[in-house]
């Protein structure tokens, strides 16, 4: 019997970023990038989950281009399987 093929490991983040207003952005992107008070880090496909304050701005990378900029005064990313959460103007 033939082995059977390993399953495709989903290579992008679906992304929802939301305000109070309601959804700012969702979609699916290559990478994001964001500043928490270490500095500036990426989120790639298969990111180890975790949860963080976020601020300065959120970009988000599809096949090499910024296809979105948000700045961000204060919010939270939620990263967990694949599936990156962004709750903005949090302190508001």
């Amino acid at each position: 019997m033939a082995p059977k093929p390993a399953p495709k490991i989903e290579e992008k983040l679906a992304v929802v970023i939301r305000d109070r207003g309601g959804v700012l952005y969702e979609g699916k992107v290559d990478s994001l990038s964001s500043y928490n008070d270490q500095g500036p880090f990426d989120v790639l496909a298969l990111h180890a989950n975790f949860i963080s304050i976020i601020k300065k701005s959120v970009s988000l990378r599809l096949r090499g281009k910024v296809v979105e900029d948000l700045p961000v005064e204060t919010g939270v990313m939620a990263v967990k399987a694949n599936n990156v959460e962004v709750y903005l103007g949090i302190l508001h």
